[in-house]
């Protein structure tokens, strides 16, 4: 069974080896923004609400240093959408 990435550092079975989209056409990732740990699993969870393919990258471990939180990338067609649910999310999120 083939495994891909769900929400941050969970990982999920899928059917399609591997493919994040059930049909298997290639997608491509654009910065969606860097947040806090706690902050990109909220938005996380939405963007899987949504159908939207989402990637996340952690800084390693001489780059964390420097760097804070998580930066998260979502599919490219849909990041006007992406980033009404992170705007939405970071508003409730610092009332």
């Amino acid at each position: 069974m083939a495994l891909r990435w769900g929400r941050l550092g969970r990982v999920l079975p899928t059917q399609d080896y591997g493919c994040m989209n059930s049909n298997s056409e290639r997608v491509t990732t654009v910065h969606l923004g860097q947040y806090t740990r706690e902050t990109a699993n909220e938005i996380a969870g939405e963007l899987e609400k949504a159908g939207i393919v989402w990637w996340y990258k952690e800084p390693g471990w001489l780059s964390q240093v420097w760097e804070y939180g998580v930066r998260l990338f979502v599919d490219k067609s849909r990041l006007a959408e992406s980033k009404v649910i992170a705007e939405r999310i970071v508003a409730a999120r610092n009332q």
